[in-house]
């Protein structure tokens, strides 16, 4: 400056004073135009606009340019903040974001970095249950969809029935084809807890946890009838030897023996292939000569029981008999005798 003083009073130092006036004020005016002129940069959504401008704010020099800015952007820089030469002003323009969230579709104007930011922001609470569809670092972009899913778990414990087993034991007391319940089964419980999940409401899975048995069940027992049926014959014997009739029924005078198990097996197999049987109450086997007695025949031995021919014998030849007993010693305390045999069928 003071060389420009200088230079206009050695040039100007004869002339008028008031034109040395005027030109120290364009000089003036033409310095304070340099050092107020700006050169500021504006980017909005990442598109450079150059900007020369006097303005002092960066709300003036975005007014004086027709840069509106809406509710939801977002500055760089404080739009009250001063504005130097060369500075860079980063706009970000709010876009329209669709939230689907409890039960309501939303539109939201947002400037935010990601959807955490625009949920936060918009004081949309998410749990930490909760799913949010696409992920909640997902940057937004126009048109952008976000469903938020709200997430809740339940525990249910139920008592629940334990059904009972059922056995059955072969009872010899009992006419085969028959039942008899000796024990009634009881249905047990148990304590059955689940965790259930459900999304915006409804039932989505269903996981049970745990269970612990509260009552035991009881076992239901069936007895099954294994005792063969043989019709009864009257109790009028004859005891008289060879053969007679009484009722319809034919009576034979027999010689009987008896036999027991081998000591070695403990059981003894008939001619006819059954296992040779003693049932005092039921039906015995007994051996015969099938020339007289027929194998499979029915027959009631007086002072024996029941009985039916099953087995063969070579010593058992004609009107004789060969009883089976279950030891030896019952066989022995038979012997050997005359017995009345009834031919039921």
């Amino acid at each position: 400056m003071e060389k420009v003083k200088r230079y206009l009073k050695n040039h100007f130092s004869n002339g008028p004073k008031a034109a040395f006036l005027v030109l120290l004020v364009v000089i003036g005016a033409a310095i304070f135009i340099t050092n107020t002129r700006k050169t500021v940069y504006v980017y909005i959504d990442g598109k450079e606009n150059k900007v020369t401008t006097f303005r002092h704010t960066v709300n003036d020099v975005l007014t004086s340019n027709n840069i509106i800015l809406g509710p939801k952007d977002k500055t760089s820089i404080g739009i009250d903040s001063k504005v130097k030469n060369q500075d860079k002003i980063y706009i970000k323009k709010a876009m329209d974001v669709q939230i689907e969230v409890d039960g309501k579709t939303l539109t939201m104007n947002s400037a935010e970095s990601d959807i955490e930011s625009m949920l936060k922001v918009e004081g949309i609470k998410v749990n930490e249950t909760d799913k949010v569809l696409p992920s909640k670092d997902q940057p937004l972009e126009k048109g952008l969809k976000v469903a938020i899913i709200r997430v809740e778990t339940k525990t249910i414990k139920e008592a629940k029935a334990l059904a009972y087993s059922t056995v059955t034991k072969n009872d010899g007391g009992l006419d085969k084809g028959k039942q008899k319940i000796v024990q009634s089964g009881k249905a047990g419980e148990k304590l059955v807890t689940t965790k259930v999940t459900y999304e915006n409401g409804k039932e989505v899975s269903r996981k049970v946890i745990s269970e612990a048995v509260t009552k035991k069940p009881v076992q239901k027992v069936v007895a099954m009838g294994t005792k063969p049926k043989v019709q009864p014959v009257s109790t009028k014997y004859s005891a008289s030897r060879g053969s007679s009739s009484e009722g319809g029924k034919r009576i034979i005078s027999v010689r009987s023996t008896a036999y027991s198990p081998k000591k070695d097996y403990g059981r003894a197999l008939t001619a006819s292939g059954m296992v040779a049987v003693r049932d005092a109450d039921g039906t015995s086997t007994v051996a015969v000569d099938p020339r007289v007695i027929p194998i499979g025949t029915k027959l009631y031995i007086e002072g024996y029981g029941y009985a039916i021919a099953a087995d063969t014998g070579l010593a058992i030849k004609g009107n004789k008999v060969d009883l089976f007993f279950n030891t030896l010693s019952e066989a022995r305390n038979w012997g050997a005798r005359y017995v009345n045999v009834h031919i039921i069928n």
